[in-house]
């Protein structure tokens, strides 16, 4: 724990993604997706706890029971309201800041996640958010990171009512109409500098197949695997880079 501030991560997952419904628990080397991404998020020293935050829904026990299985909290809530689902996760542990991550990163690299905790850390008194993904991108995507005070949050849930708000959860921080009142600081960091062109979060099933055998080929010889070695592979495999990318294409022009 960082000056008496609880530091918690906070992972939003449900199984009825419309695009590739179950695609937390798909399996890589033998694991569920959101295992490995718990895994990995385990390995940030800075981080005081893990909160899933799940759906209400019935379809949602089996991310429940993977929580209880890995000894890690898990918080349901709304399955639509996103941004009240993450609020119910930080308050239930009591978390002063708030570690975003999403479900559809689960080869978060803990280097990465470390150096945005830091760069918070260093600057929050002048800037309460901060992020290395859009609108200024600096790393591929899929390993996202945003961090920001619990109660700069609740503030926001608070005051909007706007859908894009309430299942983006953090967009209230960065709108071009929020700079003047929130200071939104985007960072970068050396072992994704160039890289943000490359896709390696999980939407598609083109997605899982990369991702999958990215972990598949890295993982027994270098367990601890990040950013550099997954760009690295991924510029060695431009077909499933391709792949990524052309589903993507053809859902915009459908």
């Amino acid at each position: 724990m960082t000056k008496g501030q609880r530091i918690i991560a906070t992972i939003e997952a449900r199984m009825t993604s419309s695009r590739l419904p179950g695609k937390v628990l798909m399996q890589a080397a033998g694991k569920p997706l959101l295992e490995v991404l718990l895994q990995r998020l385990r390995k940030t020293p800075g981080i005081d706890g893990i909160v899933v935050a799940t759906t209400t829904n019935d379809t949602d026990d089996p991310i429940v029971a993977l929580g209880d299985r890995m000894g890690v909290d898990v918080f349901r809530g709304s399955e639509d309201d996103v941004l009240g689902r993450v609020c119910g996760a930080l308050r239930s542990a009591e978390a002063d800041i708030c570690v975003e991550i999403t479900g559809d990163c689960p080869l978060i690299d803990p280097v990465i996640v470390q150096e945005s905790i830091d760069a918070f850390l260093e600057t929050s008194d002048t800037h309460p958010y901060v992020s290395n993904s859009d609108p200024h991108r600096s790393v591929p995507a899929g390993l996202d990171v945003q961090v920001f005070f619990a109660e700069a949050l609740f503030e926001l849930a608070s005051n909007t009512d706007d859908p894009d708000d309430r299942e983006h959860v953090s967009l209230g921080f960065y709108r071009p109409e929020s700079t003047d009142t929130w200071n939104p600081r985007f960072i970068t960091h050396e072992s994704c500098v160039g890289a943000q062109d490359v896709l390696v979060t999980l939407d598609y099933a083109e997605d899982y197949e990369l991702i999958r055998r990215l972990h598949e080929a890295l993982v027994d010889d270098e367990p601890d695997y990040g950013a550099r070695q997954i760009v690295d592979w991924i510029r060695r495999h431009p077909d499933l880079q391709a792949a990524c990318r052309q589903c993507r294409t053809l859902e915009v022009t459908s």
